[in-house]
């Protein structure tokens, strides 16, 4: 079972927001997912980006793969080097 960390959409049209959530990735979209891992609001002025530290390393650490906008949320949240770091 191939897991990803990947963004569900919800909010009104034309006005998105995101859920930060782990799901496997036969699964749709905004369909069944096992943890919400945070939030990103696009809508803001800068980006609002909410993410628990301690779930997303936890998951990137099990082997969840995140989609490139998850990954480049994660590289602004400072996430992405608190994983990779330890590993170099």
């Amino acid at each position: 079972m191939a897991i990803k960390i990947r963004l569900a959409r919800a909010g009104a049209k034309k006005k998105p927001f995101y859920q930060v959530v782990v799901a496997d990735c036969r699964s749709r979209r905004d369909g069944r997912f096992i943890e919400n891992v945070g939030t990103y609001d696009p809508n803001r002025e800068p980006a609002v980006y909410n993410l628990e530290e301690g779930k997303t390393l936890e998951w990137l650490g099990k082997g969840a793969q995140p989609t490139d906008t998850v990954k480049q949320i994660l590289k602004k949240t400072g996430i992405w080097e608190k994983f990779v770091a330890p590993a170099a």
